[in-house]
C-alpha cells in the first residue's frame, strides 16, 4: 500500500529471485480499512517508494487507480470465519477487503509467483488459502519479517510513533522471544502474560495458535506461532514469532 521500506524491498528481493520480471503495486486499498481516520493517516511516499523498489530490483512500479482495479459492481470475496478471528474481531471486514484486492490483482498481472511477508501471518494464511482455491497456478512465496537492530518489525506505521514509543514497542518482539523460546503451550502463554504489565501498550490480543489451521494450539498442533496485536500512542501494531520447537507439548 506504499510507504515503502526495507522489509517490502526483502519481498521485491525474493521476487526478483525468482523472476526477471518483478511487479510491485501501490494501492491504499479503501477497502481494508474499517476506520475512515486511519486510512486517512496511512502515509503515502511516492518519490521515496519508486526510489526503494528500484534500488531492490522491481522493474514495474504500478499505481493503479480505484476505478482499475474496482471498475462497475464490486464483489466483494469473504474471508470467512478464519477473517472474523484475532487481527478480524478488531478490523471487521478488514481481510474481506484484502482478498478483494488481492484476487483483482491476481485477475490483472497474472503473476507465476507472489511474494507476502510473515508479518501479517493472518494474512498470509488467507491469502494462501484463496490462491489454492482460486489461483492454484499462482504460487504464494512466505519472507520471513525484517526487524530493526532492537528487535521491532518494519512497519509503514512506526512512522506515526514518537522516540518513546518506538521505545516503548521493543517490549512486543521481546516478549515474543521468551514465549517461542518455551518448550510448552503453557510456560509459552504464561511468558505472553507479561505484556499486560506493560502500561504504554494496549492488548487487543496475544496467542498461540496453529500455523496448518490458525486455530487456537493445542497438544495435537505440530507447527505453532505466537502472535500480538494491540496499541501504542494510539497505533497499531502487530507481530509474530514461530515457535523453536516444531511439537509443543504442555
Amino acid at each position: 500500500m506504499g510507504a515503502l521500506h526495507a522489509g517490502h524491498q526483502s519481498l521485491i528481493r525474493r521476487a526478483r529471485e525468482l523472476a526477471d520480471e518483478v511487479a510491485v503495486s501501490v494501492f491504499v486499498n479503501p477497502l481494508q480499512f474499517e476506520n475512515k481516520d486511519d486510512l486517512a493517516k496511512y502515509p503515502t511516499t511516492p518519490k521515496h517508494d519508486s526510489q526503494l523498489a528500484k534500488e531492490a530490483g522491481a522493474t514495474i512500479l504500478w499505481r493503479p487507480s480505484y476505478e482499475i482495479i474496482y471498475p462497475g459492481e464490486l464483489k466483494k470475496l469473504s474471508s470467512g470465519e478464519i477473517g472474523r478471528s484475532f487481527e478480524g474481531v478488531h478490523r471487521l471486514g478488514h481481510f474481506d477487503g484484502v482478498l478483494t484486492v488481492v484476487n483483482r490483482l491476481f485477475e490483472l498481472c497474472r503473476p507465476k509467483y507472489a511474494v507476502f511477508g510473515e508479518k501479517d501471518f493472518q494474512q498470509l494464511f488467507l491469502i494462501k488459502e484463496m490462491a489454492a482455491r482460486i489461483h492454484p497456478e499462482i504460487q504464494i512465496i512466505a519472507v520471513p519479517t525484517i526487524r530493526d537492530t532492537s528487535g521491532l518489525a518494519l512497519s509503514s506505521r512506526n512512522v506515526r510513533l514518537s522516540d518513546q514509543g518506538l521505545k516503548s514497542a521493543e517490549v512486543i518482539s521481546k516478549i515474543l522471544r521468551v514465549a517461542s523460546s518455551e518448550s510448552s503451550l503453557t510456560s509459552a502463554r504464561q511468558a505472553l502474560k507479561q505484556i499486560e504489565k506493560h502500561s504504554s501498550f494496549t492488548l487487543d490480543y496475544a496467542e498461540i495458535i496453529d500455523e496448518e489451521s490458525f486455530q487456537v494450539a493445542d497438544e495435537s498442533s505440530l507447527k505453532t506461532r505466537v502472535i500480538i496485536a494491540g496499541w501504542i500512542e494510539g497505533v497499531r501494531l502487530i507481530d509474530n514469532m514461530a515457535m523453536q520447537n516444531s511439537l509443543v507439548r504442555a
